[in-house]
């Protein structure tokens, strides 16, 4: 008897939907959607969680909802950027949970202590581009890393982020010269450090290189 791989729990279906496909219909394209892009969306929510855990949580979650509007997912090479935007809008759901908890150990900590307790301050092995990276605004960041980590054309960042191709052009045009700058600006202020490779997204985002770009 072979193991059944593990699946987000999909339950079933409405019985309102009566215009639905088939039960088995949807499952089967389930199957082909989860199997064949389960590995790239995992990949997505790990490399901004850093966690494995909270990478599979959030997986899981962005396929329930792939399974309840299983008729919108698009077909061919749109599937996964569909997946990415429902991966993108889970993640951000996260955060914010996140932040609030975090708001919350913070207050609690300082009603118990007379101590303030500084902010975290960057080590000085921190490379001049990663420190860079992470001064962009959230927005700039998530695209150049929809370029370098993910290897997305316009076409599939606009999916992502539900806008125009032209839109994804302009942002990415000033994402690019927004982080030059702040490279520029640590270059002059401090010596540089080596740059790990993990640290930031590869030269590809920054110089404006996207093979496949579909113009």
């Amino acid at each position: 008897m072979t193991e059944t791989p593990i699946r987000p729990r999909l339950g079933p279906v409405s019985e309102d939907a009566v215009h639905d496909p088939p039960l088995d219909d949807r499952r089967q394209r389930f199957e082909e959607v989860f199997g064949t892009h389960r590995e790239a969306v995992l990949g997505y929510l790990l490399r901004r969680t850093g966690s494995s855990h909270d990478a599979a949580d959030l997986l899981s979650d962005t396929f329930v909802i792939a399974w309840r509007r299983l008729e919108e997912v698009p077909s061919g090479d749109q599937t996964r950027p569909w997946l990415f935007g429902v991966a993108r809008r889970v993640l951000a759901n996260h955060r914010r949970g996140e932040v609030r908890r975090t708001a919350l150990t913070y207050k609690l900590r300082d009603e118990l202590t007379d101590t303030s307790v500084p902010g975290p301050e960057l080590s000085d092995a921190d490379s001049t581009m990663a420190r860079a990276f992470r001064a962009l605004p959230e927005p700039d960041r998530e695209l150049l890393t929809l370029v370098a980590w993910e290897d997305l054309s316009t076409a599939q960042i606009a999916t992502v982020l539900g806008c125009s191709r032209n839109a994804v052009r302009i942002r990415l045009f000033r994402a690019r010269r927004r982080f030059t700058e702040l490279v520029a600006d640590r270059s002059n202020a401090a010596p540089s450090n080596a740059v790990s490779s993990n640290a930031v997204p590869s030269n590809t985002a920054v110089n404006g290189e996207i093979s496949h770009e579909d113009v």
